[in-house]
């Protein structure tokens, strides 16, 4: 992996112009904002362009512009033969689709008559690039043999953490684990251990905990004044100096009372051990940011990326990762405000209309009244809500913003795909039995079909899912 990074760097180095083509989550905005950085301080002139998938009318916009040379990130190996026309790299983690083995000299960039790309990929290397590098992890090995950039170790934390690689064993691993390392040694990332709950930096400490959902809380998750009571007693003050205190305000010993007491009722309620477990883990933070605020902690940092391009704001999203904290950065919190009202109103639409279960998965359909944009996030909430069997995976389904078609978006447990659930094949195999793509991670995949054919869908899923999990 390192000597084809060396060679994508060489090219990247030797041109002068480059057009860098990123997807719209946490992992796609950090993948874009290392490759600029990088070219950037190589003196090279770059520009970024935000997907939410990379189709055939999109791959046809990017070749009439004739680039001199287009840089993927977090996408592109599964188009490898859609590509195969472009002077391109990439650097992708997802499971590639095709061959790319070959090369292209450097020398004839600008001829544009090669068909060969460079792609940069862990599965080419037996590396799962689900859980041990993301697409920021992959392009940053790439920025690092472009010169001196391993302060942006930084933003490939942040994409990992927001592509959920750290979610299963509650800490980092593989390869993301050596560019964690690094950053440490580079000081612009610092680890502690400590709860596993959104909100540590922003929210105040009874939110925290009102609003966990990965681990739900049980008796608590949901019920404000639950709690407050629930902090009441454990003697921890909510406020201070008339202001609310937040779980970094608390010390040492107020945590591990709180921590004790939510898993004796975890254990308490019948849930199993490795439950109670997932409530400490590994937690990144940044020192150069301001603590208390959303960029201080990594898994923060990439939920307010994510609100950027769920709106077709990637390019926002891109500006905080390279400094802005004045304009850009109140542009992103307005977006998350609003990406926030836009879920809670997604939940009650569930809510209201159910969720429908067969013997091997579960789905909802949100029509027009859920945003394809966030359906994945939906759809990781409502499993992790308490309310749906998390022994099964989900599937929901919306309508798509130009009424071509309906995305599929997928979720699952760590323990189903420890059992051989694979989302990734069932959304790329049965979506092209409907005449639609798709793809993603064993525990999260996504797709898009044709209308009309999501009956036929999820009976084809069933089965595979059946299989799978036999």
């Amino acid at each position: 992996m390192k000597k084809r990074a060396k060679e994508i760097a060489d090219t990247m180095l030797d041109s002068s112009d480059v057009h860098i083509v990123s997807h719209i989550d946490a992992d796609g905005i950090t993948s874009a904002s290392i490759a600029y950085a990088a070219l950037n301080r190589a003196g090279i002139n770059a520009s970024v362009q935000f997907v939410k998938q990379l189709e055939e009318r999109i791959i046809g916009d990017i070749k009439e512009k004739k680039h001199p040379l287009i840089w993927f990130t977090d996408l592109g190996s599964g188009q490898l033969d859609s590509l195969a026309a472009l002077k391109c790299v990439i650097t992708d983690h997802h499971e590639p689709q095709g061959d790319s083995s070959g090369n292209f000299d450097r020398g004839d960039i600008l001829s544009y008559s090669t068909k060969k790309t460079i792609e940069l990929n862990p599965h080419r290397y037996g590396i799962d690039g689900s859980t041990e590098i993301s697409g920021a992890g992959t392009t940053y090995l790439v920025a690092k043999e472009m010169g001196d950039n391993v302060d942006l170790s930084k933003l490939a934390v942040v994409g990992a953490v927001g592509d959920m690689q750290a979610s299963a064993r509650g800490k980092l691993i593989g390869l993301n684990r050596k560019i964690l390392a690094e950053g440490e040694r580079e000081g612009v990332v610092s680890t502690t251990m400590d709860a596993q709950l959104y909100g540590l930096e922003s929210r105040p400490i009874s939110k925290v905990i009102e609003y966990a959902s990965d681990p739900l809380l049980p008796g608590l998750s949901g019920d404000e004044i639950g709690c407050m009571n629930f902090l009441e007693e454990l003697n921890v003050p909510i406020k201070e100096d008339g202001g609310w205190r937040k779980w970094y305000h608390l010390d040492n010993s107020e945590k591990r009372r709180i921590i004790s007491a939510l898993a004796d009722r975890i254990l308490n309620r019948g849930y199993p051990p490795s439950y109670a477990r997932s409530l400490v883990g590994e937690v990144y933070i940044f020192p150069g940011e301001e603590p208390g605020t959303m960029l201080h902690e990594a898994k923060e940092f990439s939920t307010l990326l994510n609100s950027c391009g769920r709106y077709r704001k990637g390019k926002v999203g891109l500006e905080v990762c390279l400094g802005d904290r004045e304009k850009k950065l109140k542009e992103a919190r307005g977006l998350l405000k609003g990406h926030q009202k836009v879920l809670v109103d997604c939940l009650r639409t569930i809510e209201s209309q159910g969720v429908e279960q067969k013997e091997y998965l579960q789905y909802f359909h949100g029509g027009y009244n859920i945003p394809e944009t966030v359906l994945g996030t939906v759809a990781g909430m409502v499993l992790g809500s308490g309310r749906v069997d998390r022994s099964i995976p989900i599937l929901g389904f919306a309508y798509t913003e130009d009424d071509e078609g309906v995305k599929v978006s997928s979720r699952a447990t760590r323990s189903l795909v420890d059992s051989g659930l694979d989302l990734s094949q069932v959304m790329s195999n049965i979506s092209k039995k409907v005449g639609g793509e798709g793809g993603g991670h064993a525990i999260a995949a996504g797709a898009f079909i044709p209308m009309g054919t999501e009956d036929k869908f999820l009976k084809l899923a069933e089965n595979m899912v059946k299989k799978q999990i036999r």
